[in-house]
Formats: structure tokens, C-alpha cells, sequence
């Protein structure tokens, strides 16, 4: 099938069922998308994996990029039912995304990027696509090739926020190595909450062995901080490197 590029048009106008803090809840597509600019990526199946590894955190790591540049919201949708959505929700503790269930298929459908999975024992589910929408009208569409599998090479986050802005600054990538208790890894956080950088936190002991704080730092003390993958160290190395 060919799928058609929607730029220009008004997206479906549909009625999502789905489930937020376990509650049954309806939201209209006219009133997601209207008066704001969301960034949507639809996918094929919630706990998939490109979905799960790579679809999803891409666009959740880049969020603050995206918000400083005009985009009011990121909404992951997906040809899933309510239940499923909301599990995987948690499940990827992706703060920065709204998942919306396309549960039967109808916004897709009428979007034509509804495609047959039956050989994988899906169903119905969407291509894999992108698209900024500015008050409920599609400015801009990235579909995935029409090849065999699951193409992942134009509706990742990264293409996205280039088309928004070129030299859109892209939020530093930060994990840290701590213990429960640690003042001075309180006191990396500080700072590193000071200057507005997310972070991911591995507790030694809890997440991870001292074996393995040794192996990936050459050290046995914490905090340990990476900065988009290099190692800084130590609290007052972070404080240094802030300097």
C-alpha cells in the first residue's frame, strides 16, 4: 500500500478510551490537539522492542529540547488498548510522554497508516510514523519506508527536533552511582538539580554491586557522575567541572 503524507490536513477527529491513574478516561483528539503544538510518534505495539528501547526514550530523554522549542506536548500513540497503554506507561517511566490508546484502530485508520500484522499475530496496528501538529492541523509527517519488518529511520526523536531546529540544544544524558545515605552524593544532586539536569540514579547495593561500581569507575567511592558518557567522579570533581 502507499501510504498518504497528511501534511496540511486536519488531523481524525476520534475519541480515545483510555486509562489514566486507573481511572476510565475519554479524550478527544479535537481536544488534544487543539490551541497547542504536539509532537506525535506512533508506533506498533506497546513492549515491543525498538519500541521500548529506542522509540520511546528517545523522545522522553529529549523532551525539555522539544518544550523549548515550541512544542507544548510529545503524545506516544499506539494501536493498544487502554490497560496495555497505562501498564506500559509505568512501565517505561517516560515522565515526559502522554500515551494515548488508539484502541480500535480508528485514528490510524483514518490517518491511512493502519497496516495488517496477522503474520506476527498482532492484527491491525499503525505503521511506524511521526508528526508535529499545530492546533490540530499536521505541519509536518515522517513515514517510516514501505520496506519488509519494522523500518525505524525517520520518525525517531532526533529527526524530529532537527526539523523543529537544527541547532535545538539536546539536554545532557546524566547517570550517577550512589548509596542510601551518601552526603556528598546529596550534594551532587543539588547541583546538578541547580542547573536543571535530569538524571538517572543507580544505588550500590540496591541496583548494583560495589563489584560493578569498581568495574565501569575504576573507583569504590560514590557519588560517581557520567555526563553524556564520560566519567567526571567524585562530588567535588562535578563541583570542578561546573567551575
Amino acid at each position: 500500500m502507499v501510504f498518504q503524507n497528511r501534511e496540511g490536513q486536519k488531523v481524525p477527529s476520534v475519541t480515545f478510551r483510555a486509562r489514566e491513574n486507573g481511572e476510565w478516561v475519554d479524550i478527544k483528539s479535537d481536544d488534544l490537539f487543539a490551541g497547542r503544538t504536539v509532537a506525535v510518534f506512533s508506533l506498533p505495539g506497546a513492549f515491543t522492542p525498538t519500541c521500548s528501547s529506542t522509540h520511546v526514550p528517545g523522545y522522553n530523554q529529549l523532551a525539555p529540547a522539544f518544550h523549548e522549542n515550541g512544542v507544548d506536548q510529545i503524545v506516544c500513540l499506539s494501536v493498544n488498548d487502554g490497560f496495555v497503554m497505562e501498564e506500559w506507561s509505568k512501565d517505561q517511566q517516560a515522565e515526559n510522554v502522554r500515551f494515548i490508546p488508539d484502541g480500535n484502530g480508528q485514528f490510524t485508520e483514518e490517518m491511512g497508516l493502519l497496516v495488517d500484522k496477522a503474520d506476527l499475530g498482532f492484527g491491525k496496528r499503525s505503521w511506524r510514523y511521526s508528526m508535529i501538529v499545530k492546533d490540530g492541523v499536521v505541519d509536518k509527517m515522517f513515514i517510516e519506508p514501505e520496506e519488509p519488518g519494522d523500518p525505524f529511520k525517520v520518525s525517531d526523536a532526533e529527526t524530529m527536533l532537527n526539523y523543529i531546529n537544527p541547532n535545538a540544544v539536546k539536554p545532557k544524558n546524566v547517570f550517577l552511582f550512589t548509596k542510601k545515605g551518601c552526603p556528598f552524593c546529596a550534594k551532587a544532586k543539588e547541583m546538578l538539580a541547580d542547573r536543571g539536569l535530569s538524571y538517572e540514579e543507580i544505588t550500590v547495593g540496591k541496583d548494583v554491586s560495589s563489584k560493578a561500581l569498581k568495574a565501569a569507575t575504576g573507583a569504590l567511592t560514590v557519588p560517581q557522575v557520567f555526563i553524556d558518557g564520560t566519567l567526571i567522579g567524585g562530588s567535588d570533581d562535578l563541583e570542578a567541572y561546573f567551575a
